[in-house]
């Protein structure tokens, strides 16, 4: 066989898996499985420095809410002793101050949970190769951030105000959704939704839940 005739094997791409859920992680690794090498996983944000110092993986696919401390927090622990792991943020969340917060911590990517296996597999081998790889409504974030169509220190600055779940209630109530709807998503009570917006108004300084509203949507937050 000639050298031209020589079939090219793809490379194959030794990869951490980092999800909260367990269930979630065993679908992502099904479906990539045969694409790519998976040679760790985590749960959190100890498991998951733990898990990428030990098998020093080419890509890690990171979720952006993990307990003690978020992705962002992953990026951090791992980058000064494994500077070359690239991070690919896959998440259900398409809000901008998460898309931003990690790839400022340096993810070279950032796709939502609603991408494909085909996709993400697609995505996992640009990203290895040195691409960027966004979805197309996330790449608009970013442009927007570097372009300064986004402030992002003041995002930063207002957003470190709030918890997790804070941020999560004031997402959901700027895309109009009612307490008890809020109640159910989160699987927690309108009592604690309540509380949690009171919060939310009190540490941002607004009044009402239009005013609130108005807030997240200037800062293209939903």
């Amino acid at each position: 066989m000639s050298m031209e005739e020589t079939p090219v094997t793809p490379v194959s791409w030794r990869v951490v898996v980092v999800d909260d859920h367990q269930m979630f992680r065993s679908g992502v690794k099904h479906d990539i499985g045969s694409a790519v090498r998976i040679v760790g996983e985590g749960e959190d944000v100890p498991t998951a420095v733990a898990a990428i110092l030990a098998a020093v993986p080419d890509i890690v696919l990171l979720d952006v809410h993990l307990p003690g401390g978020g992705g962002i927090e992953v990026i951090n622990q791992v980058h000064s002793s494994l500077p070359d792991v690239k991070f690919l943020a896959l998440s259900v969340s398409d809000a901008a101050e998460d898309v931003i917060g990690v790839i400022r911590a340096g993810a070279r990517g950032y796709v939502t949970k609603s991408i494909s296996s085909p996709e993400l597999i697609e995505a996992i081998y640009r990203v290895g190769e040195g691409d960027a790889v966004f979805s197309p409504r996330l790449a608009g974030f970013v442009l927007d951030a570097f372009s300064g169509g986004i402030d992002i220190a003041s995002i930063d600055e207002d957003l470190d105000r709030l918890s997790v779940r804070e941020r999560e209630v004031l997402r959901l109530i700027a895309r109009g959704y009612q307490y008890k709807e809020i109640a159910r998503e989160l699987f927690i009570s309108i009592k604690t939704v309540e509380t949690h917006v009171s919060s939310v108004l009190r540490k941002l300084q607004l009044s009402n839940r239009h005013q609130l509203t108005r807030w997240a949507t200037d800062r293209k937050l939903v």
